[in-house]
């Protein structure tokens, strides 16, 4: 039996008579039996690949099927700007069959939440930090509207697994199923990740059902790709300019203040531009979304923000100015072309960069052997710990130690915390003051109001590190986005400019205690300096390839001459440095320097353990790790690499804490402050350490 002839009736006949629909894809008809028969499951498919309706139909179907009150299905997206453009699509869907569907996040107004709590939608589509607001708020009747919840769908969760909001999400999800007593179907959909079936185990949590990963066969596709190398930013513009003159085309720069330079300049060209990232007011997003998608001949340049299932329409064209990161992130941009019957998904790299040059052709063959990055995440997130417990308190108000225990117990992110080191957390949370203990109950704390008891307690809701950002106005008091306070502090009143939405802007003054900046039209100024916290880290594929493609004669036919050029000239410094039998060794008479091409998080990870052993300074890159100015030999320098390759150095407790005392004060979560100092360390190490590719390298190099 089919899947299609399994759905309700009237789904039946609105797929047909309204959708025009005369089968469903293989990756419809797999899911949508894998759903039906009540099994947990992720869904792997390529942008437009048919994912959304190889969720909802058998979601609506068993709606139909069976009625019940209250809310059946939450559908959860990383994205805002994703889930408004996936909102009409949603609407009619459910429309055509006769349910509803809501869409509730911070920028929907209280009207529309006072309407929705009066009378439910079938399906609620929502953001993880929504849906934990909708738990810990005492106006949210979650026990009601959440009682016969039966369906989750999380879409792009490949994006959501690799960071702090996946496994928050995680944890709500487990909240609800605790407290609800139903064990509702989990779907999962996915771009091409290297381990789905961890990401599927991941997603399965505490549930009792089946699980299934859905798969199917991809067809072959042709790419048309080319790498277009210039030392020189003004020529990749003109050349950039070029391509967008005709046809939608998609630029993707991988910092914000790359994609104002670029927007600015194709403006001031003629190209109808427009830029796209989180900076930038949603207002400005929404209009540059909706103006690109009408537009004929048009261009949207944009950071990541662009980079998951948002719809802007056909695209003839995707640029990258530079290069991604990862192979995942190239497969998603190149993804948004190549959708239109007969047309050719297409890339363009518009490299400055030596460096990216090689790394970009990296991605590329690693995608023809079809290695792609696996999706990295912790079964211990200390931080992540704390945030929970202070939401579940705010949820029950007071709670019994089991039963916060059990809660925790229950989640993946914390399944690897064992019960001696929750209760220390525990201890260490009342002595604290985050937590108050009494009359056997749990409560949120004098400290925990302290800290967290603003707006709200507006801080809990969310995992992600908010940096301070002013808002720009004109003076005409329009909203052109937000500019962060490292940055403000550098500017000067009627002297400063820089770039915003695609246009400079002068500055005329700033209101420090409004967090405003007052700005008015000005001739094109200096760039912005935009600021991270880590640095770019390559995974261990990707650096390996990058040091064969040096040491190989292959020719790869998307170079342009001048490409092609600087590879050789790569080729022709580097080889002498890098060939031969591994480890590649030198001393220089000061420093000693290993060309490992292992990436940066098997150098970051050697790095630590050669700071430990030798107490010396060393220094990293993707390619490279230099030991500076120490008595440290070639062979001692072996001697210890031949000690790092067992796997039972790492596993002690001891090392783990010499190490972390070797970390970088990085800011990777605004929970970090309120953690004792090894278990802050410890979520540092599980972002810079990769002990598995470690043993890897140095079992191939060492023999």
């Amino acid at each position: 039996m089919s899947t299609f002839s399994r759905f309700h009736p009237r789904l039946q006949q609105q797929i047909v008579n309204v959708l025009g629909w005369a089968s469903l894809r293989p990756v419809q008809e797999m899911a949508g039996d894998a759903i039906l028969s009540g099994s947990n499951c992720v869904v792997l498919a390529p942008t437009a690949g048919g994912k959304t309706e190889s969720s909802f139909f058998p979601v609506i179907s068993e709606i139909l099927q069976y009625p019940k009150s209250g809310v059946r299905a939450i559908y959860i997206s990383p994205l805002k700007a994703l889930l408004n453009n996936q909102e009409e699509r949603i609407d009619q869907y459910t429309k055509m069959v006769g349910i509803s569907s809501f869409k509730w996040h911070g920028d929907v107004n209280q009207a529309g939440r006072k309407s929705f709590l009066k009378e439910n939608a079938e399906i609620l589509m929502t953001t993880p930090e929504s849906l934990e607001a909708m738990l810990v708020s005492t106006k949210f009747p979650s026990d009601i509207v959440f009682k016969h919840l039966d369906f989750v769908i999380i879409d792009e969760i490949h994006a959501l697994a690799s960071v702090d909001r996946g496994s928050q999400l995680i944890s709500i999800l487990e909240r609800i199923k605790y407290k609800n007593q139903n064990d509702f179907i989990r779907i999962g959909l996915s771009a091409t990740v290297g381990n789905p079936k961890e990401i599927l185990d991941w997603m399965q949590g505490s549930s009792k059902r089946e699980k299934s990963l859905i798969d199917p066969p991809k067809q072959p596709s042709n790419k048309r790709l080319y790498i277009y190398f210039n030392e020189e930013l003004p020529h990749l513009i003109s050349e950039a300019t070029k391509l967008t003159k005709s046809g939608k085309s998609l630029i993707f720069c991988d910092s914000r203040s790359m994609a104002e330079i670029f927007g600015t300049k194709l403006s001031e060209a003629g190209v109808d531009s427009y830029v796209h990232h989180s900076s930038l007011s949603l207002e400005e997003r929404e209009r540059a979304e909706l103006k690109f998608a009408k537009g004929l001949n048009s261009c949207i340049v944009a950071t990541s923000t662009m980079e998951l299932g948002i719809d802007v329409g056909d695209l003839d064209r995707v640029l990258q100015a530079e290069t991604p990161n990862s192979v995942a992130s190239f497969l998603q941009r190149i993804g948004r072309t190549g959708r239109r019957s007969g047309s050719i998904a297409n890339m363009t790299f518009l490299i400055q960069k030596e460096e990216s040059l090689l790394q970009a052709i990296s991605l590329i063959e690693n995608t023809k052997v079809h290695w792609v990055e696996d999706v990295r995440f912790s079964n211990r997130m200390w931080h992540l710990l704390i945030q929970q417990i202070m939401a579940i308190l705010l949820e029950y108000g007071g709670i019994k130690p089991s039963t916060l225990r059990e809660l925790v117990k229950l989640s993946y992110p914390f399944s690897g915390i064992t019960s001696t080191e929750y209760e220390e957390f525990i201890s260490y949370l009342i002595e604290k003051d985050f937590i108050f203990h009494a009359d056997g109950l749990f409560s949120i704390g004098m400290k925990a109001e302290e800290e967290f008891g603003r707006r709200n307690f507006m801080k809990i809701l969310s995992v992600f590190q908010s940096p301070v950002e002013f808002n720009v106005y004109t003076m005409a008091e329009r909203h052109i986005g937000t500019i962060q306070r490292e940055f403000v502090e550098k500017l000067e009143p009627d002297e400063s400019s820089f770039m915003l939405g695609g246009k400079p802007w002068l500055l005329k003054f700033i209101d420090w205690s409004g967090l405003r900046v007052y700005v008015e039209s000005a001739l094109a100024g200096f760039k912005t300096k935009w600021s991270g916290f880590l640095p770019r880290l390559l995974q261990y594929e990707v650096a390996r390839k990058m040091r064969e493609i040096i040491l190989s004669d292959e020719d790869f036919p998307y170079l342009d001459p001048s490409a092609k050029e600087q590879l050789s000239s790569l080729r022709e410094t580097t080889r002498l440095l890098i060939s031969g039998e591994e480890p590649i060794i030198y001393h220089d008479g000061q420093d000693i320097i290993l060309y490992t091409y292992a990436g940066g998080y098997v150098n970051f990870t050697l790095k630590f353990a050669l700071m430990n052993e030798f107490n010396c300074e060393v220094i990293t890159s993707n390619e490279e790790i230099k030991i500076k100015r120490q008595n440290i030999t070639i062979d001692n320098l072996l001697e210890y690499l031949q000690k790092f390759r067992n796997p039972n150095y790492w596993e002690t407790d001891d090392l783990r804490e010499k190490l972390s005392k070797k970390f970088p004060n990085y800011r990777i979560s605004k929970f970090q402050d309120y953690l004792p100092e090894k278990f802050s360390k410890e979520i540092l190490g599980q972002i810079l350490l990769d002990v598995p590719s470690t043993i890897r390298y140095l079992n191939e190099v060492l023999g």
